[in-house]
């Protein structure tokens, strides 16, 4: 039967509209702790479990606490820092001189958190008699035993893991009316523990993170429970038609047989006419039992895209469970109608085996993203998550790497509807990634077992997460063999891969992917393709644009000033530009310099003094530092689209390590955590402009690409070449030039570069139908970088033997640049840029200030712009309205000026 919801097909047993009988109001999930929690040390809290979840204990004296966006308490420094304990943690090394230092990932060491501590809550209870009441923990950060009402629900034999969930029946346990929970947590110990912890990213929360990082909830129900709701998907190739099979776990909760009437509603994008498909069930006493529905075929559905291929269509997927009219529980998720499909392309020395590509509904891409890091105390906030995919939107990015930091629900949600990928997998160089299967006990693998059921229950749905898999090394046989089973238990229908090296195993094939380098390297760097070490099989830390990266970039980011005054302090400031081997705290806790040790600003200082010369002030360090962060991220992710057209060895994905942090930082980022964008923001903004000209720095040509969904046509790009003092000294174009979506071209334009002198320009200018869509400058010097590729392999930064020389920049003769801004709109910002000098304004950057101040919410749509004499450009910035906007100017060698917005 053919119906006009856009033609959707049913099955024999589907209805178009909902039972007659009436339906009263939703009762879904309740989220305990909403009007917040109460934390203690057990070292001050030293009473009995039984007292302390008793709902008569009073709790003078405890820390309270406000839970997050995700309705979570977050951590035991989240709880101390909420009520004062260290006003601006965030600033100098604040974090250590309030609650001690942490060097070494392992067990807790600092005694006040190397006790329990408690998290407790009160909870109101409406449930009827007879009725059911469930609780459902979804992991704790650490170990826990849990107490409701004076008994223990569950012990931490049970409770273990950050992702390991467990639902479990508390009828006996509560009353009506009040009730409390009391959850004790056991410290986190990441090398034993199958949790989390923040690797050599950042420096180590002396609680080690500690806490409870997800909502705890109740569910009440009458005496069957339904759970577990989602949908299978089973798309044509062609993508003409989907077959979506609800599913529903009923539970029991009664001493005899249930019968009852469970519905599924899939409503779709925009409000439609629902379809609805209805069973009646027997249901064994105290058992579950998973209902599948009968499939619907919807022809022609509404995909799902990824932003920069189409729209983001979202369909619902609504539940019921009834008896005798009367609903017991509902639920509702949203969905999305996508194929995502990955393979191994190319073959060469370098990737015997292929690189891993991934496509969406059959499109395939170059994955162009970076590592994401949850806040340092895991307290999550919606808004935050907002400005970030504002952010990463920004930047062109087509998604994040997830490595060990699951997110909770509104992250996800917010990638689906923004059309942003996310790769998802366990973390690494902890108990995630065991040495052997010796030592490992059957709890351990039920942890793992569980831990990858939850995940894919957690994250099934979600349209924006396209893949999960292990980290540095492949999984041991039982490891795998668990995780897969309960993957496969969630219907978690994503591709898993083996590793985020070069590894395999015999389940899961060649993984074809590779990691690092992580410390600076030239931008010449990232075009080498020929360069590996063929005794070391993971490809690791060899070469730049082949494979599928999934970490690698050429480490420190230094913010700009504003941000730098806004988290270190005046001495912190003063190391910055005058000790290179100073161990700074906001990169991480290794000193030294060299090797896989981060805690220094040597190797890239190093360069950037041999590549750009001295610096004389704070100031001037982070003028030179912004260029070089530019140049070698703009690099990085043009590489990687530059070969992707290589058809034996292909570049066919890029994660920037890392694109953000937890907290301010020097290290490993895009952005940081005020929202500031430096140089390395806009070098990787450049890299990724939907319609983009790039110079190679292999073989000096232009190429050409689009990272649209659709064909663009009429376009023209134009190489102008110029001296030191801005004369042209050549000029090609290239026109009549049509690109598919996601089309790379090379070869468009060979302009001629000089070989003789100091340092030259060379402007692409893109433009469709005459008007400019794309403007890229590069300044490069006529002697190379070279790097000695024998003492480089396998270590995570490059060894030089010789560096470019931009020092005669420093030399470059002062412009002026007239600005005029205006502000048509609150929250929106432009500004013109002319050049009204006969010499070239080098890299001027704009910021948006209020009252002096500079505005990190704003986002531009260009910046740190070089403009030719008499040239003009026009920037626009996006921000969260404030009171009488300016915007500041200054460039390389143009003097700042500020001007009313």
């Amino acid at each position: 039967m053919k119906l006009a919801l856009g033609a959707v097909v049913l099955a024999a047993t589907a209805l178009l509209s909902p039972p007659a009988q009436a339906q009263p109001a939703p009762t879904g999930l309740i989220t305990v702790g909403t009007q917040g929690w109460q934390v203690q040390s057990s070292a001050v809290a030293n009473g009995s479990a039984e007292d302390i979840s008793n709902p008569a204990y009073r709790t003078t004296n405890w820390l309270p606490v406000k839970p997050d966006d995700a309705g979570a308490p977050g951590t035991e420094i989240n709880a101390l820092v909420q009520n004062g304990a260290c006003p601006d943690v965030f600033y100098s090394d604040n974090m250590r001189k309030c609650f001690g230092y942490v060097d070494k990932l392992g067990p807790v060491t600092v005694p006040r958190f190397a006790v329990p501590w408690w998290f407790r809550t009160d909870f109101t209870l409406n449930a009827k008699p007879g009725q059911d009441v469930k609780m459902t923990i979804p992991g704790v950060v650490g170990e826990a035993d849990l107490w409701v009402d004076g008994k223990q629900v569950a012990g931490r034999d049970v409770v273990s893991g950050a992702f390991a969930g467990h639902t479990f029946d508390i009828t006996r346990f509560v009353r009506q009316g009040k009730n409390s929970l009391a959850v004790k947590m056991y410290p986190n110990d990441p090398a034993k523990m199958y949790t989390l912890d923040q690797v050599d990213w950042n420096q180590f929360p002396p609680d080690n993170n500690t806490g409870i990082q997800y909502p705890i909830q109740l569910q009440i129900s009458d005496a069957l429970t339904g759970s577990n709701a989602h949908v299978t998907q089973q798309n044509a190739a062609d993508l003409s038609s989907s077959t979506l099979t609800a599913k529903l776990d009923v539970t029991n909760n009664a001493g005899r047989e249930q019968r009852g009437d469970v519905t599924a509603t899939i409503t779709p994008p925009g409000g439609g006419k629902p379809i609805v498909v209805r069973q009646t069930v027997s249901v064994p006493a105290d058992s579950t039992k998973t209902v599948t529905f009968a499939p619907v075929t919807i022809t022609h559905p509404k995909l799902w895209w990824p932003y920069s291929m189409g729209g983001q269509p979202l369909y619902t997927l609504s539940t019921a469970v009834a008896q005798n009219g009367k609903v017991s529980t509902t639920s509702s998720d949203t969905f999305g109608i996508r194929t995502v499909t990955t393979r191994l392309v190319g073959g060469s020395p370098q990737l015997p085996d292929g690189a891993r590509i991934f496509a969406v509904n059959g499109k395939e891409f170059v994955f162009r993203g970076g590592g994401y890091a949850p806040d340092l105390f895991l307290r999550y906030s919606k808004s935050d998550v907002a400005h970030q995919v504002q952010l990463i939107k920004n930047m062109g990015l087509t998604g994040v790497r997830l490595e060990g930091h699951d997110m909770p629900q509104d992250f996800y949600e917010q990638m689906d509807r923004a059309g942003l990928l996310v790769l998802g997998g366990f973390l690494c160089c902890d108990a995630w990634q065991p040495d052997s299967e010796a030592n490992l006990t059957d709890r351990d693998f039920a942890i793992m077992h569980d831990s990858a059921r939850s995940i894919g229950e957690r994250e099934r749905n979600h349209p924006s997460v396209i893949t999960y898999g292990w980290s540095d090394n492949e999984p041991l046989p039982r490891q795998e063999q668990e995780s897969l089973a309960g993957f496969a238990e969630a219907d978690f229908q994503v591709p898993i891969i083996a590793s985020a090296e070069y590894k395999s195993t015999p389940t899961l094939g060649q993984a074809g992917e590779k990691e690092g380098p992580y410390d600076w390297v030239p931008p010449s760097y990232w075009y080498d393709t020929s360069h590996f070490d063929p005794d070391d099989p993971s490809r690791t830390n060899v070469g730049g644009s082949w494979g599928f990266a999934s970490e690698q970039s050429a480490g420190d980011t230094v913010p700009t000033l504003d941000s730098i005054k806004r988290f270190l302090s005046p001495e912190e400031q003063a190391e910055l530009w005058q000790d290179p081997a100073y161990n700074q705290y906001h990169a991480n806790f290794e000193s030294g310099h060299g090797g896989y040790a981060f805690g220094t600003l040597y190797t890239f200082d190093t360069a950037l003094k041999a590549r750009y010369g001295n610096w004389s002030s704070l100031d001037n360090y982070v003028q030179l530092a912004q260029v070089q962060n530019y140049e070698n991220t703009r690099s990085q992710f043009e590489a990687f689209l530059d070969h992707s057209t290589d058809k034996a060895n292909p570049a066919t994905g890029i994660v920037y390590w890392q694109l953000n942090k937890g907290w301010p930082t020097l290290l490993w980022s895009l952005y940081n955590y005020d929202g500031d964008q430096p140089g390395s923001y806009y070098g990787a903004q450049k890299a990724n402009k939907p319609l983009h000209a790039l110079l190679g720095y292999d073989d000096n040509k232009v190429t050409v690409d689009n990272l649209g969904a659709g064909t663009q046509r009429d376009l023209s790009v134009e190489a102008k070449v110029y001296d030191l003092g801005g004369k042209l000294v050549d000029d090609q174009q290239a026109g009549d030039l049509s690109l598919a979506g996601q089309e790379v071209r090379n070869g468009v334009l060979q302009p001629k570069l000089p070989t003789t002198g100091s340092v030259y320009f060379v402007e692409l200018v893109l433009s469709r139908r005459g008007q400019v869509v794309d403007r890229n400058t590069y300044w490069r010097s006529t002697k190379p970088d070279v790097v000695d590729w024998a003492a480089t392999m396998g270590n995570p930064q490059a060894t030089m033997t010789q560096y470019a020389d931009f020092s005669a920049l420093q030399a470059l003769p002062k412009t002026s640049v007239r600005a005029l801004a205006s502000t048509p709109r609150p929250g929106v910002t432009t500004v013109t840029l002319t050049n009204t000098s006969d010499k070239v304004a080098f890299f001027l950057r704009a910021d948006v200030r209020t009252g002096g101040a500079q505005v990190p919410s704003a986002t531009w749509d260009d910046n740190d712009i070089t403009l030719w004499p008499g040239e003009s450009q026009t920037l626009t910035a996006t921000y969260d309205p404030v009171a009488h906007p300016q915007v500041s100017v200054a460039g390389f060698n143009t003097p700042a000026v500020t001007v009313a917005g």
